[in-house]
């Protein structure tokens, strides 16, 4: 018989878990960036959202748990004819550019990123592989935007085997339909659905959280 993970406490302990930040990207956040440029989207949402991500790193670093960051290159090279006809022109997150940097918060030396050409971290990437490697059983999912590329990794993660824990404040797009629908699914149908506290909280009760209890308080 499969064991199963039932409760928060189990999956998000800090050696069975990453932290994965999906797209926190200056054209998909940033005032000027693409999608606020090109395509007039409301991108008021990022800023909570990118303060939300760097306390849950900081969080995430003090447990000792993986964080990996995923993000996109949209040059057309790299792109399918399907994606390309959808989006049309390009310019969003050329690699290299501006617009493909980091938004407001950023990499530190121990975390991994994964460059991505679809909607899902695990389309083509190394992403199963680093995780499997670290013995990693939980994706804990923060990034933008909820109903994009937020869930197309999310699904695919549940799909591999993955637990999927959703940070509900650390998730964002301009599309709240979008953004309560990827919750209600994930709530519904796939994982856990919590916000940053629920998550430090149930961290430090964990397993293993005991021993990372004094060291999470370094990120309070």
């Amino acid at each position: 018989m499969v064991q199963t993970l039932q409760t928060l406490e189990e999956q998000v302990r800090p050696d069975r878990a990453a932290l994965i930040i999906v797209d926190l990207q200056n054209d998909f956040c940033a005032p000027g960036g693409f999608m606020n440029r090109e395509r007039g989207y409301d991108v008021s949402f990022a800023d909570a959202v990118a303060t939300n991500i760097g306390e849950t790193a900081a969080i995430a670093r003090a447990a000792g748990m993986a964080i990996v960051w995923v993000r996109s290159h949209y040059d057309f090279k790299y792109l399918t004819a399907p994606h390309i006809a959808k989006r049309q022109s390009e310019g969003c997150c050329m690699e290299g550019s501006w617009g493909a940097e980091f938004f407001r918060v950023h990499p530190q030396a121990d975390d991994a990123v994964v460059n991505k050409h679809h909607f899902s971290g695990f389309k083509d990437t190394s992403l199963d592989t680093l995780l499997r490697r670290r013995s990693v059983q939980t994706l804990i999912m923060t990034g933008v935007a909820t109903n994009v590329c937020v869930d197309s990794t999310l699904r695919d993660g549940f799909f591999l085997g993955y637990y999927i824990v959703l940070l509900e404040d650390c998730v964002g797009s301009n599309s709240k339909a979008g953004h309560e629908g990827t919750l209600a699914t994930v709530r519904n149908n796939i994982g856990i659905v919590t916000t940053v506290s629920g998550w430090r909280d149930s961290l430090a009760h964990s397993a293993s959280g005991a021993a990372a209890a004094d060291r999470l308080q370094l990120a309070r």
